[in-house]
């Protein structure tokens, strides 16, 4: 067996020794087995990567936009030489079916392309003065060093979101990526270096949040902090950061609401509802979190969804015929079991499922059988909590006003699903859905080219696409006169 691999921090363009000697063990959750041992940092290595950032910046931000977006063309066109091999350690660190990794490698790309192709359009204006022969001018510029903090659940994709569009505005970059899967933003670390990026402009740091995070937010030389994870963590952000007056981007939790109308398609609402609500093994904040059925098409939309999600092969998540892979953690396989015990005390019915996968190779992972519930109602601690997890509750609705009044009733707002083929009930949809991004007549998955952003819990601020872009660069008024 091959000796796992021990990674040092990401430091001013080089391999970098922590101050201390501690590692976090980094296992396949498929397996068990050790993929790696990772540095863990303490605060004085995070505010060295700061400070190497720091002093990177003002040569970096000089630079002409297209020069900067060059660096990550280059770095794309590595990314899509080592797709596979990217892909493999996506799967192996995080768990998700190959055929999944292979999508978020492709989306990695899509998010650092937009950056690069769009950084020219980071324009200003020119505002007639107040005086005569005055013009004021509104310049755009970078805000200097951004902080990523990122989740588990997209640990290449997520790290691409933030750094194309950090990078390609003119600053620079220092991440933690998660603790749990650290791998595959330590893969693009390499892929910087013989991309030629210069150095100090893209950094990483390992560990977990109370220690790195905490030190990323409350340093004076971050300007700009991106976080993508829970709702109860970016509340500690963005607390963390008041004291600094930072500005903080929160991509958080979500509690997707996934209607279907009387007057849907049934199999393609049958086959994005599954779709929406499994891949990743229901790891992904816009999943589908709450499924509205009209009673008109409940019975049947059940009866076939009950065969969809019956036929779904879970197991190894590196064999090609595999649709669902395990939970993350032993810790996250035991929440989400919780909850749907605590559903079922609640009056819920389990059609599928409700348990976690055992005998032979699952007693080595984190495996959760693919669960439906019926019989769910809005009182229940499954309809109001994120549960993160492959389960799906289907809820029966009396009409579209009853639809819209449930999905509206939660502290969430990211993403909401809609299946009806009349364009008056798409137009109202469209008024009184109250969620950032709603996807109509088709299963999730936001483009490089959109905005993804929500409400309520489900953070502040928003990423992808030129309003992303946007969140990337500051403002500068300057009143010139001759």
């Amino acid at each position: 067996m091959t000796k796992p691999k021990t990674h040092d921090l990401f430091i001013g363009g080089a391999w970098s020794k922590a101050d201390n000697t501690e590692h976090d063990t980094i296992r396949n959750p498929a397996t068990g087995e050790v993929l790696a041992q990772v540095a863990v940092a303490g605060e004085a290595d995070v505010n060295r990567a700061l400070r190497t950032a720091q002093d990177a910046f003002p040569a970096w931000s000089r630079q002409v936009a297209t020069d900067r977006a060059d660096y990550l063309y280059r770095l794309i066109e590595l990314i899509r030489r080592d797709a596979e091999r990217l892909a493999r350690i996506i799967t192996s660190e995080n768990g998700k079916p190959l055929k999944e990794a292979r999508i978020e490698v492709n989306f990695a790309i899509q998010l650092i392309r937009f950056a690069a192709e769009n950084v020219r359009r980071l324009e200003g204006n020119i505002i007639p003065g107040s005086r005569p022969g005055e013009k004021i001018l509104i310049e755009k510029i970078p805000h200097g060093v951004v902080a990523g903090i990122s989740a588990w659940n997209f640990p290449l994709a997520l790290t691409a979101r933030k750094m194309g569009p950090a990078l390609a505005a003119g600053n620079t970059f220092v991440i933690k990526p998660h603790e749990l899967t650290p791998l595959s933003t330590l893969a693009l670390a390499e892929l910087s270096v013989e991309a030629g990026f210069p150095k100090g402009i893209f950094n990483v740091v390992t560990g977990g949040g109370a220690t790195v995070g905490n030190a990323l937010v409350t340093s004076p030389i971050t300007r700009l902090i991106t976080m993508t994870g829970s709702t109860p963590a970016g509340r500690k952000i963005m607390a963390a950061a008041s004291e600094g007056l930072k500005e903080v981007r929160l991509e958080l939790g979500g509690k997707a609401p996934f209607i279907v109308m009387e007057d849907a398609d049934i199999d393609a609402a049958v086959n994005a509802a599954v779709s929406a609500r499994f891949m990743n093994c229901g790891q992904v904040c816009t999943a589908n979190e709450r499924t509205y059925v009209h009673t008109a098409v409940y019975d049947t939309f059940l009866k076939r969804l009950r065969a969809k999600v019956e036929a779904l092969k879970t197991g190894n998540p590196l064999d090609e015929k595999t649709d669902m892979g395990p939970k993350i953690s032993a810790q996250e396989l035991e929440k989400v079991d919780a909850m749907v015990r605590k559903a079922v005390e609640q009056g819920a019915k389990v059609e599928l499922g409700g348990r976690r996968l055992t005998g032979s190779d699952y007693d080595k992972g984190n495996f959760y059988a693919p669960t439906l519930l019926t019989n769910v109602n809005g009182d229940m601690d499954i309809v109001r909590n994120e549960v993160f997890g492959p389960v799906l509750s289907l809820i029966r609705v009396k009409d579209f006003d009853d639809a819209i009044a449930q999905a509206n009733n939660s502290r969430y707002g990211l993403s909401a699903y809609m299946f009806t083929q009349d364009l008056k009930k798409i137009m109202r949809m469209t008024n009184e859905l109250n969620f950032g991004e709603i996807y109509v007549n088709r299963e999730g998955g936001e483009a490089a080219q959109g905005f993804h952003h929500g409400y309520g819990d489900s953070g502040i601020g928003g990423e992808d696409g030129q309003y992303g872009l946007e969140a990337y660069v500051d403002t500068k008024t300057v009143y010139l006169n001759a």
